[in-house]
């Protein structure tokens, strides 16, 4: 289910918009006189630009639909593409847990993991697109092979940074490579393959576990408006019987 209130749901993303555009411009440095431009090319920050536009966006959305329809009701670009945007930001959060912050916890360097900056583009930023989608996003309108679609983007991103490293680009360090589980010089290329394939068996596993989310919320939400529609027929059909009844 969904609250329908263009009011709230317009503050909650417009406050977002302001979280996650901070989470970028510290990761990046753009409130600096010498800002890390190296920083978009790394899926995380790309994917943080992703919810900025896809929040803005809906925010506007909201506000248009509530000056057009009254601030009662549900807006969103589109259900599935917000599901689409909250996968691609739950990627971003559960690597950075299960995969990359553990392995920085060994290595030697004076990076450390969950400062608020990591914390902000990292895990703040995915909370506050699926808790947007919890709250304000209509449900049951998700397709069964959504989740296998949702995997493009990360894919998408596979490709770019395997292309760009292959025509010499290199990454922040020096690096050929974003993050360690690509890298066939010290993974192999069967533990990149290995890697790659396990993280999108997981993926795809939870994207599975958000569609199954999005139908049972939705016979919830479609349950609801039967026991409200029944109730209003019989308060109506009480009251024609009223009026109608001699006196």
């Amino acid at each position: 289910m969904a609250l329908p209130h263009r009011t709230l749901a317009f503050v909650y993303r417009a406050l977002a918009s302001f979280v996650i555009l901070l989470g970028i411009a510290r990761v990046s440095g753009l409130w600096t006189g010498a800002p890390t431009w190296s920083a978009f090319l790394y899926y995380t920050v790309l994917s943080n630009v992703l919810c900025l536009g896809w929040v803005v966006w809906s925010s506007i959305v909201t506000l248009v639909d509530a000056q057009q329809k009254g601030w009662y009701g549900h807006s969103t670009p589109s259900a599935r593409g917000a599901a689409a945007v909250m996968m691609a930001i739950t990627v971003t959060m559960l690597i950075y847990l299960f995969v990359l912050a553990p392995s920085l916890f060994t290595q030697p360097g004076a990076y450390e993991p969950f400062t608020l900056t990591d914390d902000l583009v990292h895990i703040v930023t995915p909370l506050i697109v699926i808790v947007d989608w919890l709250l304000f996003v209509p449900k049951g309108r998700l397709q069964p092979l959504d989740p296998l679609l949702w995997t493009l983007i990360p894919y998408a991103y596979l490709m770019f940074a395997y292309t760009y490293s292959a025509a010499g680009g290199r990454f922040t360090g020096d690096t050929a490579y974003p993050y360690p589980f690509m890298d066939p010089a010290t993974q192999g290329l069967a533990g990149v393959i290995v890697w790659i394939a396990g993280l999108s068996a997981a993926l795809v596993g939870v994207g599975y576990g958000y569609y199954g989310l999005d139908r049972w919320l939705g016979r919830r939400a479609t349950a609801a408006r039967a026991v409200t529609a029944q109730a209003g027929a019989a308060s109506s059909s009480s009251g024609s019987k009223v009026d109608g009844s001699p006196v």
